[in-house]
């Protein structure tokens, strides 16, 4: 049974695109809210997602915030003779920093959210659990631009020692990389489309050698008048 909105929606995306990626397997999604970050049982894999966007809602003071710092912990494990798998996840909480009280709020995030982190889960997924190449993951999940620092004291991953990474500077390097793939690619492919010895070469620079020397005759014959 559903806790939240939220909650539904996760286990809804999940199961539907579970069922496209790998139909012969059955996986279940549990929300854990104990889960511990490498503590793992014998065979679990994690996947850890750390900028995910969402809204938070005081359930004291009505604050409502926008974060783009929401970590999700998941812990992964597949029992390749019964084809069962089974997903656990945490998703950390939040204190507001209006009223500053010690309850931990929860997040609520857009059904698009979901879909790119769903994404991003199932990638880890094939890659840990199948051994497969899941693909490319969705970094621009993360790439919200941050309304300001994150406030770490306020956080419930940063308070168990989860550290962040910049989704600004990470982007900034993986956009130079691709820049400098692609700049690449033209500056290569010119490099043989000018080919000194090709027949036109050869035809213009024979041209250029019979005028010189017609040149060279003209000046050097005496003149009649």
């Amino acid at each position: 049974m559903c806790t939240s909105l939220t909650i539904c929606e996760w286990k809804k995306v999940f199961y539907e695109k579970m069922e496209v990626a790998k139909p012969a397997d059955s996986w279940e999604l549990i929300i854990d809210p104990n889960l511990k970050p490498n503590e793992l049982a014998p065979g679990w894999k994690q996947y850890l997602e750390q900028h995910a966007s969402g809204r938070f809602h005081c359930s004291w003071c009505w604050h409502t915030w926008q974060s783009a710092n929401i970590v999700i912990l998941f812990h992964m494990h597949l029992d390749r003779t019964q084809r069962m798998g089974s997903v656990r996840m945490r998703i950390f909480k939040q204190l507001c920093f209006e009223c500053g009280t010690a309850r931990l709020d929860e997040s609520s995030m857009l059904e698009e959210n979901i879909e790119g982190l769903v994404d991003n889960l199932i990638t880890s997924l094939r890659e840990q659990c199948y051994e497969e190449d899941g693909g490319q993951y969705r970094i621009h999940v993360a790439s919200r631009p941050d309304r300001g620092p994150h406030r770490s004291e306020f956080c419930e991953a940063c308070q168990e020692g989860i550290m962040h990474w910049k989704p600004s500077e990470k982007l900034l390097e993986e956009e130079a990389t691709d820049a400098f793939s692609d700049t690449s690619k033209p500056r290569a492919q010119a490099g043989f489309g000018y080919n000194f010895f090709s027949l036109r070469w050869c035809l213009l620079w024979g041209s250029l050698c019979l005028l010189i020397v017609y040149l060279q005759v003209s000046f050097r014959s005496p003149a009649f008048f």
